[in-house]
């Protein structure tokens, strides 16, 4: 008997320092992407204008790193804040963890070389070695075209810089392990042909990231259809909205929407004639930042339609919002 429970001991032991082997490994060893690139940009008027337009309308950074104003419909970005960060994920609105957006301003990336900020926005890695979660779609960003991150790059290099200090985000057991498996090294395309409507929509839309919110993920790797089972984001109010189907079913997706009906979906929110609605505690509110992507441009946005079309129809019936109880 004696011998049994030695046996056993030794078993658990073994088991122990596997487990903790593993833990050592995923916590230290982990992320492991490589060096930061030796890169430094040459600043451009075209790289300006271009970096502009992605980071404000496509890839959406000035979303999660400036302030949105959330008494008003869709939370439009509070003019004078951009990029000085501070916006929180945490626990309350369903996250393994608190995640801060940090400040993207001159005042906190001065020190940071080029290559730096180029692997935090592609692999996901920050400059203290960090693994980054992917509520920034670093993921999705290693997908597109070098020159593109380049150009954001030069557009947050040009933000006023704004003095505002952010906490260091944080992830719960076990996110804490798992998050350094998150990032991966890039692999990146070239920006296709606009004639080439489908592929460049998919280039569009893996751009602006609108996989994460509109494809169910756990443990950072997604899961289901794409574009089909999104996410439940919990609201500041307890209120849950639930982002679309955007499969071409006919009966729970676009598959009945046109090509204008969808750019004009987009579009009613540039109007000079469009009044943001506020919105009252309880009332429907939406985290889809519909003021910033609608100034995409018409092409980019049909392009994007094309490409949804193009994908296998998904039934899949969402219930859009659900008030607090």
């Amino acid at each position: 008997m004696k011998k049994i429970f030695k046996y056993i001991g030794i078993i658990l032991g073994i088991i122990a320092l596997a487990i903790i082997g593993i833990l050592t490994y995923l916590k230290f060893a982990l992320p492991n992407v490589g060096n930061a690139p030796e890169l430094k940009i040459e600043v451009t008027p075209a790289k300006l204008e271009r970096g502009n337009y992605l980071a404000n309308h496509v890839m959406l950074c000035m979303d999660c790193h400036s302030t949105r104003n959330w008494s008003l419909f869709s939370g439009p970005m509070t003019a004078g804040t951009e990029g000085k960060g501070g916006e929180i994920f945490d626990q309350k609105l369903g996250f393994p963890g608190i995640y801060i957006a940090p400040n993207i301003t001159p005042f906190h990336l001065q020190n940071w070389t080029d290559g730096e900020i180029f692997r935090a926005i592609t692999s996901g890695v920050s400059k203290d070695g960090r693994a980054l979660f992917p509520i920034m779609p670093h993921h999705l960003y290693g997908q597109i075209d070098k020159t593109d991150i380049e150009a954001v790059i030069t557009y947050i290099r040009s933000l006023k810089p704004i003095e505002n200090k952010t906490a260091i985000s944080s992830s719960d057991f076990p996110m804490n392990f798992i998050i350094n498996t998150i990032p991966k090294k890039p692999n990146f395309s070239k920006i296709p042909e606009q004639s080439n409507q489908i592929n460049y929509g998919k280039y569009m839309i893996t751009a602006a990231g609108c996989l994460d919110c509109h494809t169910k993920q756990e443990n950072g790797k997604f899961v289901g259809d794409h574009y089909a089972v999104g996410f439940a984001f919990k609201l500041q109010d307890g209120s849950i909205v639930r982002s679309a189907n955007l499969t071409p079913d006919k009966e729970t997706g676009l598959g009945n929407w046109t090509a204008d009906q969808f750019v004009s979906r987009f579009k009613m929110y540039a109007d000079s004639a469009f009044i943001i609605p506020k919105v009252a505690a309880g009332e429907f509110q939406t985290t889809m930042p519909w003021t910033m992507y609608a100034g995409m441009s018409e092409q980019d946005l049909n392009a994007i339609y094309k490409y949804l079309q193009s994908l296998p129809p998904t039934k899949n019936q969402v219930e859009k919002y659900t008030p607090k109880n």
